[in-house]
C-alpha cells in the first residue's frame, strides 16, 4: 500500500459492520490510526480484530449519534487518545432494517428515527469535531450519502432518501462555513451496496436487478467500491476539492 493517510487520525463513525467496517480496514492499510465508533461493541470486535491484524492502531467506543451528547464524547475520546484529528467520516445512519414501501406507508415514528440518526446525528458530530479542526486549520469530513436520494427508488425509501437528500444540502452548507479554515467537507454518495443491511431486505434481489439495470456499469455494487472514493477525499490528492457530492454508483447518476 501507498501509506497515503500514514500518521494521519481518522474518526470513523458507524464502522462495526458494512461499509464503515471496509472504511476502516482501508484507513488502516494506508496507515491511519482509527477511532471507530459503533451501537455495539461486541459487533464491533471483529472489525477491531481484522485492523490490528493488518497492524493499525485502532480504538473503538460506544457511540449513539441519536444524542445530543455523543459528539462530544467523540471529540473527547479522540483528543485523549491521538490529541488531534485529521479526518472524519460520518458513516453512521440508519439502513438495517429499512425495507422498501409506498410512500404512504411509513410511520411518523420511523421518519423521526431515521431523521434524528442520518442527519441531525452527522451534524452533531461534526459540530464538536469542526472546532479541533479549525484548530489546527486543516481537516477533512467526508459524509456517507447515497445515489436513492436521485433516483426512482427514492419513492420505495422515502424518508431514507429524504435524509440522504439532506447530507448533500449539509456537505454544502459546511464547505462553505469550514472552508476559509482549510476544512474540505465532501460526500460519497453509492448506489445500492451489497451490504449486510441490504442484503438482509426481503426484496433485495429484486432492487438489486432495477438498480444494476439502471447502472452504466452492470455489476452489483460491493462495500469495498465506495472505499477508494472515500480514501482519495481523506488524501491530500483532494486538498482542493471541497463541497461535492462523488456518486460511486456504478455510473446511475450523471451531473
Amino acid at each position: 500500500m501507498s501509506g497515503v493517510l500514514k500518521d494521519k487520525v481518522a474518526i470513523i463513525t458507524g464502522a462495526s459492520r458494512g461499509m464503515g467496517k471496509t472504511f476502516a480496514l482501508k484507513f488502516a492499510e494506508e496507515g491511519a490510526k482509527l477511532l471507530l465508533t459503533t451501537t455495539s461493541l461486541e459487533r464491533a470486535q471483529g472489525t477491531v480484530n481484522e485492523v490490528k491484524a493488518k497492524g493499525g492502531e485502532v480504538e473503538v467506543m460506544e457511540a449513539d449519534i441519536s444524542h445530543e451528547d455523543a459528539g462530544n464524547k467523540i471529540a473527547e475520546k479522540v483528543m485523549q487518545q491521538y490529541g488531534r484529528v485529521d479526518i472524519l467520516v460520518n458513516n453512521a445512519a440508519i439502513w438495517y432494517g429499512v425495507n422498501a414501501q409506498p410512500w404512504d406507508a411509513w410511520t411518523v415514528k420511523e421518519w423521526d428515527q431515521m431523521f434524528v440518526v442520518n442527519v441531525r446525528g452527522t451534524w452533531v458530530v461534526c459540530k464538536a469535531i469542526a472546532p479541533l479542526m479549525v484548530k489546527q486549520k486543516k481537516g477533512k469530513i467526508i459524509n456517507i450519502a447515497s445515489n436513492v436520494a436521485r433516483v426512482p427508488a427514492a419513492q420505495l425509501f422515502l424518508p431514507y432518501a429524504c435524509t440522504k437528500g439532506a447530507v448533500y444540502i449539509l456537505t454544502h452548507a459546511l464547505a462553505r462555513a469550514l472552508g476559509p479554515s482549510g476544512i474540505n467537507v465532501n460526500a460519497v454518495a453509492p448506489g445500492y451496496v451489497g451490504t449486510e443491511a441490504s442484503l438482509a431486505q426481503p426484496d433485495s434481489d429484486k432492487v438489486f436487478e432495477i438498480a444494476t439495470g439502471e447502472q452504466s456499469i452492470h455489476q452489483r455494487l460491493k462495500p469495498t467500491d465506495p472505499a477508494g472514493a472515500v480514501l482519495f477525499l481523506a488524501s491530500a490528492a483532494s486538498d482542493m476539492i471541497s463541497g461535492q457530492i462523488i456518486y460511486v454508483d456504478g455510473g446511475t447518476v450523471m451531473i
